[in-house]
């Protein structure tokens, strides 16, 4: 945002968000085309202003999958609820290793990340 309009862009609250197809964004949809995602109504912190902001899409890049990180997991067997737990989030039990498989983003966003062993 300009400066010269004296707001800073944190202290403006949204009041008003349109799509670019919506009938208050046909003049700015005209100028900045498919580009356009929304246009926004902002009002500075004491009401005195509203300032008018739009989002555009600016590039467009395939996305490449992450590797999945496989790690193994030591559950006691007699932790029949957490296996219960990693088996519904989608890990697989290793009998020959007698350890859960399961990926590394997994295990810590189930904080198991401290049972994680070298197998």
């Amino acid at each position: 945002m300009n400066n010269a309009t004296g707001a800073d862009a944190a202290t403006l609250r949204v009041i008003k968000k349109l799509s670019s197809n919506s009938r208050g964004a046909i003049t700015l949809t005209r100028q900045f085309g498919d580009s356009l995602v929304c246009v926004r109504h902002r009002v500075d912190a004491r009401g005195e202003f509203r300032y008018t902001t739009v989002e555009l899409l600016v590039d467009k890049a395939p996305m490449q999958p992450r590797a999945e990180t496989l790690v193994a997991v030591n559950i006691g067997p007699t932790e029949h609820p957490l296996q219960t737990v990693v088996r519904t989030a989608g890990a697989t039990w290793d009998s020959r290793a007698r350890v859960w498989r399961m990926p590394k983003r997994l295990a810590g966003i189930l904080r198991l990340t401290n049972r994680i062993v070298d197998k």
